[in-house]
């Protein structure tokens, strides 16, 4: 299926030798005025000897980040910015692949709402070489600086709110299926086809099963960490939930793959909520909604009483809204390519008989 891209990326490859240090590092963005400024300070300096061109995708920003990007770039040309029509994280990327990945061998994808350790860039090399990986991978630990935030952290770097993904928690560095996306050999990026940029999210894991099935291999490495900073309201939140789990249905059917247990017990909460209205069968029909609520609001309370009375409320609704978004997103996802599918074929057979007729 991928072979014409596998044999046009290996020729890339095979060119690329000669210049096997050159990195190109892609920052997608979207209205992150607060984040950009310092992000891109601290990776100048920090990958000021390698050979490195720094992309910046933006999205059509309306916040004043644009602004502040044409500030801090100019008379710099080892900093780009480019404007991404399709606005989505995975177009960004493309984009910059497409217009500056020549006879480059490394992609470091940076998200501009996440913090970086010192010797971020070199450390991933580093892990590629040593490892002989097409992608690496890293551990992600989310950070608030105020009290929802905190809390929606402390819930994401749990079980609760990861599903115990390998990249979320604390463990070994391996060979995974998926994870947080920080380095490509860009040769093999491109073997595969690059990002599907009709995904608004989960575009990561959709890459990962394409890139695995073309023999390419995933390290997670355990040599630096990145920090992640999470949506600061609830309304932004549930709208980041409900386009995971939109992301993730279509990954699912696209490539014809099972759930995971960690996937399918949140897709089935909203199914236990609905179950709540089954007439004279209420009070059983609700036993599963209250357990997972109350679960929910416990192991919140647990993981936010680190961070005060406040945080324990917060986590318990962080954790809810969480799961009831993803779970939405993820039926809303799956009805509607039903729907879709049901469209087309009813279509196909009118078609076919005012054809025959």
């Amino acid at each position: 299926m991928y072979r014409e891209h596998i044999d046009a990326g290996l020729t890339r490859e095979n060119d690329a030798g000669r210049n096997s240090g050159k990195v190109l590092i892609v920052i997608p963005c979207l209205n992150e005025r607060e984040h950009i400024a310092k992000l891109l300070a601290q990776l100048r300096d920090d990958t000021a000897k390698l050979d490195r061109l720094i992309v910046i995708a933006d999205g059509g920003s309306t916040d004043g980040t644009a602004d502040i990007l044409r500030e801090l770039t100019a008379g710099d040309p080892s900093v780009k910015v480019i404007f991404n029509p399709k606005r989505v994280q995975s177009a960004g990327v493309n984009l910059a692949v497409r217009a500056f990945g020549e006879e480059r061998q490394w992609l470091v994808r940076l998200d501009a709402h996440a913090q970086y350790p010192a010797g971020y860039v070199g450390s991933l090399i580093e892990e590629a070489r040593r490892s002989g990986a097409a992608s690496v991978v890293v551990a992600m630990t989310s950070r608030g600086t105020e009290p929802f935030q905190s809390a929606v952290a402390a819930v994401q770097n749990s079980v609760l709110g990861a599903g115990g993904a390998a990249h979320r928690r604390a463990g070994k560095a391996q060979f995974v299926d998926h994870g947080h996306h920080a380095l490509f050999n860009l040769p093999r990026f491109l073997a595969v086809g690059g990002y599907d940029e009709s995904a608004s999210h989960n575009e990561d894991a959709e890459f990962d099963i394409r890139l695995t099935r073309a023999g390419g291999k995933i390290w997670l490495t355990r040599a630096v960490e990145v920090v992640y900073f999470p949506r600061s309201t609830l309304q932004a939140l549930y709208r980041q939930y409900f386009c995971y789990g939109r992301g993730r249905a279509a990954t699912l059917v696209r490539h014809r793959k099972i759930p995971k247990l960690r996937q399918f017990l949140p897709a089935g909460v909203l199914p236990a909520i609905a179950a709540i209205s089954l007439g004279p069968w209420q009070m059983i029909a609700a036993i599963p909604a209250l357990f997972w609520a109350a679960l929910c609001m416990a192991f919140g309370a647990v993981l936010g009483l680190r961070i005060g009375v406040r945080g324990a409320l917060f986590a318990g609704i962080a954790a809810i809204t969480i799961h009831t978004a993803w779970s939405i997103g993820f039926w809303w996802e799956l009805l509607s390519r039903t729907r879709r599918r049901r469209d087309q074929a009813f279509n196909a057979v009118a078609s076919a008989s005012d054809t025959a007729s």
